[in-house]
């Protein structure tokens, strides 16, 4: 093998690859939260809400974890402008990050509320809350501390996963590195430079993470 590594193509290129790593940060911090919300939502009906609605959340948990992601992506940026909805490509990667993180994410929050015992949501029923007010005060907050760890791990995931969104050239980490390997010819160094960026990335989520589970829990929960 005579390949000889030239990453100084890369550090001319390297406005493109903060650029991009930028945009993977906005798409992923943005899908984060919308996830969570509908997630927290999506759960609450899967467990207190009605046998109809509960089969709908159910239904769309399924479909999207049985599904390439990829496919979902296509469907939402090919498939919703013969439906009239036209979107562009950052706009379409976000709202299939939302769509495929949010799925994932009301299965966890669902697991960390089944856990909380039965006997202190008839406690706070007995004591005159209603279920709304017993889930916001009593099931939620103790659920968080069961579910912050998981959820870190499958927001970053979430991170990862935006590398995908490079199919519909949504302006994000993996289409840059593919823009500098399109004009330089350098794919070893564009997508090692990818690469290492992605697993910073990851370092500062999971550091943001845990530093968040520190500061709301005392400690670090085991895993």
């Amino acid at each position: 093998m005579n390949y000889i590594f030239h990453f100084g193509d890369m550090w001319n290129a390297r406005g493109e690859f903060v650029e991009g790593a930028l945009m993977t940060l906005r798409l992923s911090g943005l899908a984060m939260v919308a996830s969570l919300v509908i997630a927290i939502l999506g759960a609450l009906a899967r467990t207190s809400g009605p046998k109809p609605l509960r089969m709908l959340v159910a239904a769309y948990v399924e479909i999207i974890r049985n599904t390439p992601f990829l496919v979902q992506i296509f469907i939402i940026f090919f498939g919703l402008p013969t439906v009239g909805l036209r979107l562009d490509a950052n706009e379409g990667a976000l709202i299939a990050l939302i769509l495929n993180g949010s799925a994932y994410t009301i299965e966890i929050v669902r697991a960390g509320i089944e856990n909380i015992s039965q006997g202190q949501i008839e406690g706070a029923l007995a004591l005159g809350l209603h279920r709304l007010q017993t889930f916001r005060l009593v099931v939620l907050p103790q659920a968080l501390r069961i579910i912050v760890p998981p959820l870190g791990s499958q927001f970053i995931l979430l991170m990862l996963n935006s590398s995908v969104c490079s199919a519909i050239s949504a302006d994000e980490l993996t289409s840059a590195a593919l823009d500098v390997q399109g004009r330089t010819f350098r794919a070893f160094e564009a997508f090692i430079v990818a690469a290492a960026i992605y697993f910073a990335l990851s370092l500062l989520f999971s550091t943001a993470f845990a530093t968040i589970e520190r500061l709301a829990f005392g400690k670090r929960i085991s895993r």
